[in-house]
């Protein structure tokens, strides 16, 4: 039921460079991918025990440091708001004490609470052998959003931000409308020329002009100039 809730409608079985690896040991593994065709996300589930996060040799192990950031909880509120100010300051704390991307998944399950807490828990148990995934940060959020944030919300956003001008903001407010936006339309973030010239196409008339004489290919160098 989880998996045709989030669209899943394929379990193929697949070859990673990890079957090199159960080779050399006696211990079978067997590896599968789903696949979420209105999300175009892969994920990729081994029958392996995931490992804790790895700890940082001369300093305190990234679990410490990370709950010494005193890090939100999610409980599962029917609130895109408040999911993604979740995704938000998590994200921030993993800027904040360097977190490597291998352990972001974990560290940020931890403090999934009650009804979040309860829907991990059943896709570990019930999709994945041994209680393990291994997926990325970014197929993470995926999943998150198409379990929290209704699908309705989700194309209100995504037309919210293909329709997004700077009219009245500043250019920071904006930039930073327009990035947390962005996160509904991946087809055109993925792209950063894409999204460059998304966003160059919704300033003011007169930054627009000026912008668009230097064919900018990266948003940081049209956020650059348009704030000069």
């Amino acid at each position: 039921p989880w998996l045709q809730e989030v669209g899943v409608v394929e379990r193929r079985p697949v070859r990673t460079s990890r079957d090199v690896m159960s080779r050399q040991s006696n211990r079978p593994q067997h590896h599968e991918a789903l696949y979420f065709p209105h999300r175009h996300l892969w994920i990729t589930e081994y029958s392996c025990k995931a490992q804790a996060p790895a700890q940082d040799h001369g300093g305190p192990p990234i679990m410490e440091r990370f709950k010494r950031m005193t890090p939100p909880s999610f409980k599962g509120e029917s609130d895109p708001l408040m999911e993604e100010s979740w995704l938000r300051e998590t994200e921030k704390i993993f800027r904040a004490i360097r977190c490597p991307d291998e352990d972001k998944v974990t560290l940020a399950t931890y403090m999934l609470q009650e009804r979040a807490d309860v829907w991990w828990s059943s896709l570990l148990l019930t999709h994945f052998e041994d209680g393990a995934v291994d997926v990325t940060w970014d197929a993470f959020v995926r999943l998150f959003r198409a379990k929290f944030v209704p699908e309705h919300i989700q194309d209100k956003m995504e037309q919210e931000f293909l329709s997004l001008t700077q009219g009245s903001m500043t250019m920071l407010e904006y930039e930073a409308r327009f990035s947390e936006l962005s996160k509904y339309a991946p087809h055109i973030i993925e792209d950063e020329r894409r999204k460059t010239k998304k966003f160059m196409m919704g300033l003011k008339p007169s930054l627009r002009t000026r912008l668009v004489a230097f064919d900018h290919r990266t948003l940081d160098e049209a956020l650059s100039t348009a704030c000069r």
